[in-house]
């Protein structure tokens, strides 16, 4: 069997003076890269290359029958455990609020950052999950404890709920008390208990998040031809669980919660959660596992300080040899295949330390790191000798490794301003409902079901994605799956500024309303003649919004991040969701911080008495913001470029086969 030798087009060595003077052809030279591959190695569609990202069973060892293995049936199991999951989610995400406010007494904006920082915490901690995943547990383990975690949490809560002594006094308790905040605050033990299972469950959900999703896709086989179409539609079918479970939340166990208490809709929480940890533990024989391949950080750390030791050094000094990788089928990271050398990302790395100078500018204390490149940390010299240390010379592999992850970073970061979007509707939202009249016909819906909403449209809109989307958008765009990833990504974010836009001009008209007609003082009693669903508008939007951008953000992390890397990736789109909560509550503070003044008597735009504030200059404030990060996610896909894209000149070379496995 033959050999290939692979190495970067254009085999043009760059010039000290080029590399010193940091001039626009830098970006234009290539470094010529030789390493061995087989030929059976290439992955279906030419993506990249495969190799040591075989399928094994749980216990590491490679898979006696891979048919009997995997596919549909395995990912049914996982989409138990996902709907479960997102069920607790959102039942908590918006109960929570109305809890906190109606048994513990909080106020709504307290109660809403608290709400905040839940959802920020479950989403932003998901990096420590997917890390674990990647480097120790592997997917399997790490879902397996994180969900048990979990039910912990949920736990905890049902009794916070059930138990009065968790509970501050409801007596002479009524809606005026709690509207002139009189009712018996909870004590701050009270709160801690809350607080503390509310975050169990936050760190619970955090470690499951970032690895269900990979997990899922590893049940498809990469080398089968219709790869592309089964990962396509499995993201799809992943996210309609996702809706599932967000509508069972916003209806049956809002149900509960009005017929039975909180005990026991907080319970139907446990208990959902509890049966879908058995069915996931039930599916165990049948699922596909990938091997973790050790620590993330420590390679990327291993380059950065391998680039940063060979800083100095030409790429035209006489002891280079070339870059490095090994020799042979096998990558040097465990669960990885090989990924070749590319020259489309020559990237500047600026890091911070302490310096007194710098060439460029003189001040006594400069903070500047510089790397003229990371291929540095795979610069071989012969002074490294044969078995050099992974702190001073790394493989091409790891290198590009590092590279994947920070051109990835763009993409999932412009998500932010939608999450922000996204959770001020769940809190906000409630509250303009809460003034509305909320009746079909004979039938009253509970304020705490508006946001099933957006999940009816995201249903809608996935059922009817291949049979309407799909073929028209095919037409237009000649992308055999209708849309590429990073087109859905920007069709999301550019429906839902539609979404936003659309929430600040009905705000305005029903503030408006509010007041003419006597409302002003009595926020929390519906207007009979206005009704509550003319907000379905901005629901759906955000609805239609969401199925695009976070679909296409979870196929397009799990397809570009490296192959040992891949719950890491999925993270990043958790990642988001959480800075995104985060942001909102940083957003919110400062509003009010600015726009309320005390000593006029002027309410801030998000007074508790929503006719007295200014909800539609919030979401106008969002609007443009929206905007301008439409315009920055547009820059950066614009130039982002799809490995799948990336060309490689592989060139017939004389290799004999034992040499290429030695």
């Amino acid at each position: 069997m033959g050999s290939r030798e692979i190495k970067s087009p254009e085999d043009v060595r760059e010039t000290a003076a080029s590399l010193d003077g940091m001039s626009d052809s830098v970006h234009s030279k290539k470094l010529g890269v030789f390493f061995i591959e087989s030929d059976n190695r290439r992955m279906a569609f030419g993506r990249g290359y495969t190799g040591g990202t075989t399928p094994v069973n749980i216990h590491g060892k490679p898979i006696a029958d891979i048919s009997k293995t995997g596919g549909w049936i395995a990912a049914f199991f996982i989409f138990g455990n996902e709907m479960a999951e997102r069920m607790a989610y959102f039942g908590l995400s918006v109960n929570m609020v109305a809890f906190m406010f109606y048994v513990m007494h909080r106020p709504f904006s307290s109660s809403s950052n608290a709400v905040n920082n839940f959802l920020g915490i479950s989403q932003a901690s998901s990096v420590l999950g997917g890390f674990l995943a990647d480097a120790y547990l592997g997917r399997y383990w790490t879902i397996a404890i994180f969900t048990t975690i979990y039910l912990a949490g949920l736990t905890g809560i049902t009794l916070c709920a059930t138990m009065k002594i968790f509970v501050p006094n409801q007596d002479q308790c009524d809606q005026l008390s709690l509207v002139l905040g009189s009712c018996e605050p909870a004590k701050s033990w009270q709160m801690l208990y809350l607080y503390t299972v509310l975050y169990i469950t936050a760190f619970g959900a955090a470690g499951i998040r970032p690895c269900v999703s990979s997990f899922g896709a590893d049940q498809f086989d990469e080398r089968t031809k219709d790869y592309k179409t089964l990962l396509d539609r499995f993201f799809n079918f992943f996210y309609l669980s996702v809706t599932i479970g967000a509508i069972v939340a916003f209806t049956l166990v809002v149900y509960i919660q009005i017929k039975l208490g909180w005990g026991a809709a907080f319970g139907s929480l446990a208990i959902a959660m509890g049966i879908s940890n058995l069915l996931f533990f039930a599916g165990t024989p049948l699922y596909r596992h990938r091997l973790p391949g050790g620590s993330p950080l420590t390679r990327v750390v291993q380059v950065l300080v391998a680039a940063f030791k060979k800083r100095n050094v030409p790429f035209t000094r006489s002891e280079l040899i070339g870059l490095y990788e090994l020799p042979g089928r096998h990558s040097a990271i465990k669960g990885s295949g090989k990924i070749p050398h590319t020259n489309d990302f020559r990237y500047k790395v600026l890091l911070f330390i302490l310096c007194p100078y710098h060439k460029f500018m003189r001040c006594d204390f400069q903070i500047f790191w510089y790397f003229r490149s990371l291929d540095k940390a795979a610069l071989q010299l012969k002074e490294d000798g044969r078995n050099p240390s992974p702190w001073r010379l790394c493989t091409v592999t790891q290198v590009e490794e590092v590279k994947i992850l920070i051109k990835l970073i763009p993409i999932p970061a412009c998500t932010i301003m939608l999450n922000v979007v996204l959770t001020e509707f769940l809190t906000l939202s409630v509250q303009q409902a809460y003034t509305l009249n909320t009746h079909i016909g004979k039938l009253k819906l509970p304020v705490t079901c508006m946001p099933v909403f957006p999940g009816l449209s995201v249903f809608l809109v996935l059922c009817l994605y291949y049979s309407i989307f799909v073929p028209i958008s095919r037409r237009i765009t000649g992308h055999p799956h209708g849309a590429s990833q990073l087109q859905r990504v920007g069709i999301g974010l550019f429906i839902s500024i539609l979404s936003v836009a659309w929430a600040g001009a009905f705000e305005r008209f029903r503030r408006g309303y509010a007041i003419r007609h006597g409302y002003e003082v009595s926020f929390l009693t519906p207007m009979p003649d206005l009704s509550a669903y003319w907000l379905l508008i901005q629901y759906c939007l955000i609805g239609i919004a969401e199925v695009f951008s976070i679909v296409g953000l979870l196929e397009f992390l799990y397809e570009e991040a490296p192959d040992a890397m891949k719950s890491i990736g999925s993270a990043y789109a958790a990642l988001a969701g959480g800075l995104g909560c985060f942001v909102a509550s940083i957003i919110n503070s400062i509003v009010k911080a600015i726009t309320r003044n005390p000593e006029n008597k002027q309410q801030s735009w998000l007074s508790q008495n929503i006719n007295t504030g200014k909800f539609d200059y919030f979401y106008w404030l969002l609007t443009i913001l929206s905007v301008i990060n439409f315009f920055i996610f547009l820059y950066s896909a614009r130039s982002y470029k799809y490995r799948t894209e990336q060309t490689f000149e592989v060139r017939e070379t004389k290799q004999d086969t034992q040499a290429e496995d030695s």
